[in-house]
């Protein structure tokens, strides 16, 4: 968390240093999402479809390099086929990238922050809300590549991981145990956008 948070604060110093340098475009941004988890704990989980959404600033520092911070609204989860058991994660991230152009392509790479907003175990018999069992804060990374026009649509592949364990841990007859249960997602997603000023 610290480090990610010292990343933020340098990415804004540059940000400030450099402001008569910078192009800045805005956009929208939704897709496709295919999570699981992984970790020693994880072994039963398959893959589970959901999808993300939200908005993007991006912050030219030169033709070819930019900071672009996202806030995204991101469903996440897994499978146990075996239990017909669906868990759903939803999650407010907010992506901290770094993006290395060449012409419309792009690359990305950086820290990312999600904020818990729900969880739930279903089946086809039942439904339970289980956000007590899960840590308020994910820290991950993600990275990724796309083509995405100044101004205008694009698109972008990525694949996001869990570095902190997504669960709290469990005191069991006086044991304290914590799953080794990470998240991990792929992102298939659109974009649009705006004009720079």
């Amino acid at each position: 968390m610290k480090r990610a948070l010292f990343i933020l604060i340098l990415l804004m110093s540059l940000t400030i240093t450099t402001r008569a340098q910078t192009v800045v475009t805005g956009g929208l941004k939704a897709g496709g999402t295919l999570s699981s988890f992984l970790g020693k704990q994880a072994t039963n989980y398959k893959s589970h479809f959901g999808f993300h959404a939200g908005l993007f600033a991006n912050i030219g520092f030169t033709d070819r390099l930019a900071f672009q911070p996202e806030v995204l609204y991101s469903q996440k989860g897994g499978e146990v086929p075996a239990l017909d058991l669906t868990t759903k994660v939803n999650y407010l991230e907010v992506p901290l990238l770094l993006h290395a152009r060449a012409g419309e392509v792009f690359f990305e790479g950086g820290p990312q922050i999600g904020l818990l907003l729900g969880a739930k175990d279903q089946s086809d018999t039942y439904s339970r809300n289980v956000k007590g069992l899960y840590k308020v804060v994910d820290v991950g990374y993600v990275f990724g590549l796309g083509y995405q026009v100044k101004s205008g649509p694009g698109l972008g592949v990525r694949y996001s991981g869990g570095i902190s364990k997504a669960e709290k841990p469990l005191t069991i007859l006086g044991v304290r145990k914590q799953n080794d249960i990470r998240n991990s997602a792929v992102q298939l997603y659109l974009t649009y956008s705006f004009k720079a000023r």
